[in-house]
Protein backbone atom coordinates (compact mmCIF):
# COMPACT_ATOMS: atom_id res chain seq x y z
CA UNK A 1 0.00 0.00 0.00
CA UNK A 2 1.73 4.05 -0.96
CA UNK A 3 1.24 6.27 1.22
CA UNK A 4 -2.06 7.84 -0.62
CA UNK A 5 -5.12 6.05 1.29
CA UNK A 6 -8.77 6.11 1.94
CA UNK A 7 -10.02 7.47 5.27
CA UNK A 8 -10.93 3.49 5.68
CA UNK A 9 -7.44 2.47 5.21
CA UNK A 10 -6.40 5.21 7.36
CA UNK A 11 -8.47 4.04 10.31
CA UNK A 12 -7.02 0.66 10.23
CA UNK A 13 -3.32 2.36 10.04
CA UNK A 14 -4.73 4.83 12.96
CA UNK A 15 -5.59 1.50 15.12
CA UNK A 16 -2.39 -0.12 14.06
CA UNK A 17 -0.02 2.60 15.34
CA UNK A 18 -2.11 2.97 18.40
CA UNK A 19 -1.55 -0.71 19.48
CA UNK A 20 2.19 0.45 18.61
CA UNK A 21 2.07 2.81 21.13
CA UNK A 22 3.03 5.12 18.37
CA UNK A 23 2.37 9.22 18.43
CA UNK A 24 0.22 9.86 15.39
CA UNK A 25 0.05 14.40 14.50
CA UNK A 26 -2.76 15.10 11.57
CA UNK A 27 -2.59 18.08 9.95
CA UNK A 28 -4.82 19.48 6.71
CA UNK A 29 -5.12 22.01 4.22
CA UNK A 30 -5.28 22.69 0.44
CA UNK A 31 -1.75 22.89 0.02
CA UNK A 32 -1.98 24.16 -3.60
CA UNK A 33 1.31 24.78 -4.44
CA UNK A 34 3.96 23.13 -2.11
CA UNK A 35 6.68 25.90 -0.73
CA UNK A 36 9.22 25.87 1.28
CA UNK A 37 6.53 27.28 4.26
CA UNK A 38 4.92 24.07 3.52
CA UNK A 39 8.05 21.90 3.96
CA UNK A 40 9.31 23.51 7.19
CA UNK A 41 5.77 23.30 8.68
CA UNK A 42 5.09 19.82 8.00
CA UNK A 43 8.70 18.63 9.20
CA UNK A 44 8.21 20.42 12.11
CA UNK A 45 4.98 18.37 12.44
CA UNK A 46 6.31 15.37 12.05
CA UNK A 47 9.26 16.06 14.27
CA UNK A 48 6.62 15.99 17.02
CA UNK A 49 5.48 12.25 16.94
CA UNK A 50 5.80 8.62 14.76
CA UNK A 51 3.61 9.00 11.86
CA UNK A 52 2.35 12.25 9.97
CA UNK A 53 -0.87 11.83 8.41
CA UNK A 54 -1.64 15.24 6.01
CA UNK A 55 -5.66 15.46 4.72
CA UNK A 56 -5.34 17.45 1.67
CA UNK A 57 -9.41 19.08 0.62
CA UNK A 58 -11.00 18.00 -2.25
CA UNK A 59 -10.81 20.12 -5.45
CA UNK A 60 -14.19 21.60 -5.13
CA UNK A 61 -13.49 22.53 -1.49
CA UNK A 62 -10.18 23.98 -2.01
CA UNK A 63 -12.58 26.02 -5.08
CA UNK A 64 -15.61 26.64 -2.26
CA UNK A 65 -12.60 27.86 -0.06
CA UNK A 66 -10.29 30.06 -2.11
CA UNK A 67 -12.39 30.64 -5.02
CA UNK A 68 -13.17 29.74 -9.01
CA UNK A 69 -8.80 30.06 -9.76
CA UNK A 70 -7.86 27.49 -7.40
CA UNK A 71 -6.85 24.81 -6.83
CA UNK A 72 -3.88 24.91 -9.16
CA UNK A 73 -2.53 21.76 -8.76
CA UNK A 74 -5.40 18.98 -8.82
CA UNK A 75 -6.19 16.86 -5.98
CA UNK A 76 -4.19 13.50 -7.52
CA UNK A 77 -1.28 16.04 -8.66
CA UNK A 78 -1.52 17.72 -4.88
CA UNK A 79 -1.61 13.88 -3.41
CA UNK A 80 1.31 12.98 -5.18
CA UNK A 81 3.72 15.75 -4.29
CA UNK A 82 2.46 15.34 -0.78
CA UNK A 83 3.47 11.86 -0.68
CA UNK A 84 7.19 12.04 -2.35
CA UNK A 85 7.70 14.35 1.10
CA UNK A 86 10.00 11.59 3.53
CA UNK A 87 7.94 13.42 6.26
CA UNK A 88 4.93 12.72 5.73
CA UNK A 89 3.62 8.97 6.40
CA UNK A 90 -0.13 9.25 4.63
CA UNK A 91 -2.04 11.03 2.62
CA UNK A 92 -5.83 10.95 2.50
CA UNK A 93 -8.09 13.41 0.19
CA UNK A 94 -11.65 14.99 1.85
CA UNK A 95 -14.38 16.24 0.22
CA UNK A 96 -15.51 18.58 3.26
CA UNK A 97 -14.85 21.43 3.89
CA UNK A 98 -14.20 21.64 7.50
CA UNK A 99 -12.03 18.22 8.12
CA UNK A 100 -13.90 17.42 11.91
CA UNK A 101 -15.55 14.67 10.52
CA UNK A 102 -11.98 12.98 9.28
CA UNK A 103 -10.43 14.47 12.70
CA UNK A 104 -13.29 13.03 14.71
CA UNK A 105 -12.84 9.56 12.90
CA UNK A 106 -9.08 9.46 13.42
CA UNK A 107 -8.61 11.04 16.55
CA UNK A 108 -4.91 11.42 16.49
CA UNK A 109 -2.60 12.45 19.32
CA UNK A 110 -1.43 15.92 17.97
CA UNK A 111 -3.26 17.58 15.91
CA UNK A 112 -1.86 20.74 14.22
CA UNK A 113 -2.00 23.60 12.05
CA UNK A 114 0.26 26.83 11.08
CA UNK A 115 0.42 29.86 12.82
CA UNK A 116 -1.64 31.55 11.13
CA UNK A 117 -4.22 29.79 13.38
CA UNK A 118 -4.83 30.06 17.39
CA UNK A 119 -5.06 27.12 19.07
CA UNK A 120 -8.51 28.56 19.45
CA UNK A 121 -9.13 28.16 16.05
CA UNK A 122 -8.20 24.92 14.87
CA UNK A 123 -11.10 23.03 13.88
CA UNK A 124 -11.33 19.35 15.09
CA UNK A 125 -9.32 20.66 18.60
CA UNK A 126 -12.75 19.96 20.64
CA UNK A 127 -12.40 16.17 19.39
CA UNK A 128 -8.76 15.65 19.96
CA UNK A 129 -8.61 17.34 23.43
CA UNK A 130 -11.43 15.28 24.44
CA UNK A 131 -9.74 12.36 23.22
CA UNK A 132 -6.71 13.43 25.27
CA UNK A 133 -4.33 14.17 22.61
CA UNK A 134 -3.12 17.84 22.25
CA UNK A 135 -3.80 20.61 19.48
CA UNK A 136 -0.82 22.96 18.24
CA UNK A 137 -0.20 26.09 15.91
CA UNK A 138 3.28 25.45 14.59
CA UNK A 139 5.55 28.60 13.82
CA UNK A 140 4.49 31.07 10.97
CA UNK A 141 6.57 31.07 8.14
CA UNK A 142 6.31 34.44 7.15
CA UNK A 143 6.33 35.94 2.84
CA UNK A 144 6.35 31.88 2.27
CA UNK A 145 2.25 31.65 1.41
CA UNK A 146 0.68 30.32 -1.65
CA UNK A 147 -0.96 33.63 -2.42
CA UNK A 148 2.79 35.32 -2.25
CA UNK A 149 4.20 32.24 -4.98
CA UNK A 150 0.96 32.89 -7.31
CA UNK A 151 1.45 36.94 -7.15
CA UNK A 152 5.42 36.31 -7.72
CA UNK A 153 4.50 34.07 -10.69
CA UNK A 154 2.00 36.29 -12.13
CA UNK A 155 4.29 39.43 -11.83
CA UNK A 156 6.70 37.48 -13.68
CA UNK A 157 5.02 36.95 -16.53
CA UNK A 158 3.98 40.67 -16.73
CA UNK A 159 7.26 41.57 -16.44
CA UNK A 160 8.39 38.67 -19.74
CA UNK A 161 5.48 40.36 -21.52
CA UNK A 162 6.55 43.96 -21.48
Amino acid sequence: MGKIVSLAELQQNRERLRAEGKTVIFTNGCFDLLHPGHVRYLQQARDLGDALIVALNSDRAVQALKGDSRPILKEAERAEVMAALACVDYVMIFDDISPRETIAALLPDILVKGGDWGVDQIIGAEEVTAAGGQVLSLSFIEGVSTSEVITRILNAHSTNQN
